[in-house]
């Protein structure tokens, strides 16, 4: 692999032991609207955007309906975000990046509400040059524009960076944005469905990606 100037992050399910929460919140808002998906495909689900994680589970609702729906989920999030943990070795691979000259991203389409909950457990603001959010884009993974804002924000091309992130969609946005991808299996998704969607290579989770940097060619 060639090296690369910047490594972009997905942070749900690739930083953070977050996608479960992410499903349980998600239910429990259909429930409260007399909704019944079955779990299973909430997950699958997870990492798209939120319209489009809507309209693929439930079909078109009024856009009141879908409101509400974003609205009860993010309250049930809040409610649940004390369970959140970073994974293994996470900070220490954002550290290890940076301490070699690597420029880091943080490439989430989650909203800026959670991903300042994010921000503040992984604690590492020293090692993370700059971020993306729901905001910075019309529409979310696996739209390649959120990829392509933190390419901006890392001021590299395509070629000079590498994404990493645990869904389908993340992986399906950097291809789209022309960026090769690592996938990681902390997510819950397959490791064959990472790499059918165009993954480089697929590792357990950071701390695999940690102990190989060297051979990832993860130095400036």
């Amino acid at each position: 692999m060639t090296a690369a100037r910047a490594v972009l992050f997905d942070i749900d399910g690739t930083l953070v032991d977050s996608n479960y929460l992410h499903v349980d919140a998600w239910q429990r808002a259909f429930q409260t609207l007399d909704t019944d998906v079955e779990a299973w495909r909430i997950h699958r689900s997870i990492g798209q955007d939120a319209g489009q994680l809507l309209s693929s589970l439930v079909g078109e609702r009024p856009d009141d309906w879908v409101s509400r729906a974003k609205e009860l989920h993010a309250e049930n999030y809040r409610e649940l975000a004390p369970r959140l943990r970073v994974f293994p070795q996470a900070r220490e691979l954002l550290a290890a990046l940076a301490g070699r000259g690597i420029t880091v991203v943080l490439a989430t389409s989650a909203p800026a509400e959670e991903l300042n909950i994010l921000l503040e457990l992984l604690d590492s603001d020293d090692a993370i040059h700059a971020t993306t959010n729901s905001d910075d884009v019309d529409v979310a993974k696996p739209d390649p524009d959120i990829v392509r804002v933190a390419l901006d924000r890392a001021g590299v091309e395509p070629a000079e960076a590498l994404f990493i992130g645990d869904s389908v969609w993340d992986i399906e946005a950097a291809g789209r944005a022309r960026v090769r991808s690592l996938g990681v299996l902390s997510g819950g998704i397959a490791g064959d469905l990472l790499t059918d969607a165009g993954a480089w290579s697929v590792f357990g989770g950071t701390n695999e990606i940690l102990d190989r940097l060297d051979e990832l060619g993860l130095s400036a």
